[in-house]
């Protein structure tokens, strides 16, 4: 594996994994009310449009990143939802 695939493994784990602990702060509070709907929705939008685009050029890092990213904050936008 190349320096630039796991480059490409290391900045999506990070920016995955970024939103772990806010799905974990909810669950445990339901609380969302700090936490903008529009922008849970436009992010979860931006984040499976680069699963596509991942797809689309056949990267397996972008393709992977992305689809955890989406299911992560596809949970939060729900508790968001949910719990409003």
């Amino acid at each position: 594996m190349d320096v630039t695939t796991l480059l490409g493994f290391a900045a999506g784990s990070l920016t995955t994994f970024a939103y772990v602990p806010q799905a974990i702060k909810i669950w445990k509070t339901r609380s969302t009310k700090d936490l903008s709907l529009g922008m849970l929705a436009t992010v979860s939008a931006g984040i499976f449009l680069w699963l596509i685009y991942g797809v689309l050029i056949g990267s397996v890092p972008v393709v992977l990143a992305n689809g955890a990213s989406f299911v992560i904050t596809s949970i939060v936008l729900l508790l968001k939802i949910r719990f409003g």
